[in-house]
């Protein structure tokens, strides 16, 4: 199942990304990209959320811009203005809850993947409309979510051996989310690296971890989206 690139308007905003819509519709989910871009992995990703029944947007954070360049990656990361993610997401949100292939589902999930892990869990404090969070060893030094405000359960998913979330990353993100008593699910792969469900990287990517993740995001996606 392949989508196409396109863009969804609401709130007054435009936002351009990749959607991919199952034959039958079925409830939005929003795909956050790593630092790289929106590149072909993500819409794959979002093509395989299609195919199991969700209706995916990809938003193009950087506005076209992509890299395979480590360097280059960090920059964009950086440069990107939180403040202006955040009114696109939410405006993301809200398209999704109206488009034709969403009818009849209240809520919208959303995943994201390393820099998009962190958007992720910030987009879904700010937007009572996101009803589960998945993230996939979310990183973003300027990323600060505000988890009093957080409704919506959470999946985290990281790896043993990552540089950038290590151990006491994911110990702190736990002690936030229980000191405000929010429903959360951790799970960390052993023998594993950071971008471990990246399949484009034969150089982290796990065969196995990124199996049983996808299915633990299925499942959760299916228990809380409605």
């Amino acid at each position: 199942m392949a989508g196409q690139r396109t863009e969804l308007t609401a709130n007054h905003l435009t936002v351009g990304g990749y959607l991919s819509t199952p034959a039958d519709g079925g409830p939005g989910v929003i795909v956050l990209q790593e630092w790289w871009g929106l590149v072909p992995h993500i819409e794959a990703v979002a093509d395989r959320f299609a195919a199991a029944g969700y209706t995916a947007f990809a938003p193009d954070l950087y506005d076209g811009q992509a890299t395979t360049s480590p360097d280059e990656a960090g920059k964009l990361m950086m440069a990107l203005n939180i403040a202006t993610t955040a009114e696109r997401l939410r405006a993301v949100v809200q398209a999704l809850l109206v488009h034709p292939a969403t009818q009849g589902h209240p809520k919208v999930g959303i995943v994201g993947f390393c820099m998009g892990g962190q958007l992720a869990l910030y987009a879904a404090c700010e937007n009572p409309d996101i009803g589960a969070c998945v993230d996939f060893y979310g990183i973003h030094p300027n990323v600060k979510p505000d988890f009093a405000k957080l409704s919506a359960p959470v999946l985290g998913l990281f790896a043993e051996n990552d540089s950038f979330v290590t151990h006491e990353t994911i110990a702190a993100l736990r002690q936030e989310l229980d000191r405000h008593n929010k429903t959360y699910e951790f799970h960390t792969y052993p023998g594993t690296q950071h971008a471990f469900f990246n399949d484009t990287r034969p150089e982290v990517y796990h065969a196995d971890a990124a199996y049983d993740a996808w299915d633990r995001v299925l499942r959760f996606f299916k228990a809380h989206l409605p």
